[in-house]
């Protein structure tokens, strides 16, 4: 090596050595970020998810919901979340969707919302209310009990800042299914990422700047649970409840991190319409705002900084952010607080254009995914908690 050349060398290696703390933070043994992410399992992840399907599509208004919902809430206490709430309010009848698939020779493109555009071949895609298309009798006779009008309930518990308690991110799924399956991924997959998130997050070990909610919406499917709690707490934000005691019922809503369909990202349909069985090399984690929104920049801020999170602890897929967000609870919060949703694919251009096939149908069942599907998943979690960790200003006591 000539004199230049090891001058190089030894300029890139004093440059190497005074950048490797900058470098190394996102990876020192000290970072209690990935501490608490290294404490997600994919085994616990999934086994929530295998028991959210004990209570069928968990439908809104009926028995099964109401038992999921009891389930949801003793889990979320035997984590440690223990001060948990119930909104109530009442919904009525469920409004029509559709079934019957168009013609053959149809161009319509079915579900083409939030701004985005369809890519592929469309494929038709509904809701299934045929209990005869579930093969399996058992889960069929869970399913077959109709929704009734009445009264709803939703489950949440909020993990106090010991700082700024007045502050609060949400994060949040849907409980409630809908097709005759056991709703697996829509939304199973959802909420045991925000279950597995509160359990984490709820050691005894772990405090947090800024508190952080856990919401488990009912009535996504039909629109009603996140409307009622925006309708119900909007005018509640960061009020002291008593004045002095330092209490805040409803602290002020710093962001909102929906979660909904997690599991399937196998790529768009085949000229057949048919969709593999396989995972795609390309499967991502996406995180979508909504551009037409009030809130569309610092809801884009929002999901950059998620992104940057998945790059920086995520173990095995990257997250790609998405301008489109649609059709899910963060819709009823995307113009008044900066909005997200994390999801399997994007939903107006590709869900809604066949690209999961089990959407809304009797084959959204846990036998359906495989570990690659719930590794993905898990992907997601890892993101969520690892932002929202941040965000909120997570520290371990011990």
């Amino acid at each position: 090596m000539n004199k230049t050349g090891a001058q190089i060398c030894i300029l890139f290696c004093v440059f190497a050595i005074s950048t490797a703390p900058a470098l190394g933070q996102s990876v020192s043994p000290d970072d209690p970020i990935r501490t608490l992410v290294q404490r997600l399992d994919l085994e616990k992840y999934k086994a929530t998810i295998k028991g959210l399907t004990q209570f069928g599509d968990r439908r809104q208004g009926t028995a099964r919901n109401r038992a999921a919902i009891d389930w949801i809430e003793a889990q979320l206490k035997s984590y440690g979340c223990t001060n948990t709430e119930r909104l109530k309010y009442t919904f009525g009848v469920e409004p029509p969707h559709a079934v019957a698939p168009p013609p053959a020779d149809s161009k319509e493109v079915k579900f083409n919302v939030g701004g985005a555009r369809a890519r592929g071949i469309p494929r038709q895609t509904g809701v299934n209310y045929d209990p005869n298309a579930q093969p399996d009798a058992g889960i069929r006779a869970l399913d077959t009990p109709p929704a009734i009008p009445g009264p709803r309930e939703e489950v949440y518990c909020t993990k106090i800042g010991t700082t700024d308690p007045g502050e609060m991110y949400i994060v949040s799924g849907h409980m409630d299914g809908i097709g005759f399956g056991e709703a697996a991924n829509d939304d199973g997959s959802g909420v045991a990422l925000v279950m597995e998130v509160a359990r984490i997050l709820s050691s005894p070990d772990v405090q947090t700047d800024r508190s952080i909610r856990f919401i488990l919406f009912n009535n996504e499917e039909t629109g009603g649970g996140a409307a009622a709690y925006v309708a119900q707490r909007q005018a509640l934000q960061g009020k002291e409840d008593p004045a002095g005691s330092g209490r805040y019922p409803e602290p002020k809503w710093l962001g909102m991190i929906q979660h909904d369909m997690m599991l399937f990202d196998h790529g768009m349909p085949r000229a057949d319409g048919t969709v593999s069985k396989e995972q795609r090399p390309e499967a991502d984690v996406n995180i979508e705002f909504q551009m037409k929104s009030k809130f569309a920049a610092q809801s884009q801020e929002l999901a950059w900084a998620i992104e940057s999170a998945n790059e920086n602890y995520a173990t095995d897929y990257p997250a790609a952010v998405g301008s489109h967000m649609t059709n899910t609870d963060s819709g009823s919060f995307q113009d008044i607080v900066a909005s997200v949703s994390l999801r399997e694919l994007e939903r107006g251009a590709q869900v809604g254009n066949g690209w999961d096939p089990q959407w809304h149908q009797p084959t959204d069942l846990y036998a359906t995914y495989n570990d690659k599907d719930f590794l993905l998943g898990l992907n997601a979690a890892q993101t969520t908690l690892s932002a929202i960790a941040k965000l909120a200003g997570a520290t371990l006591t011990k």
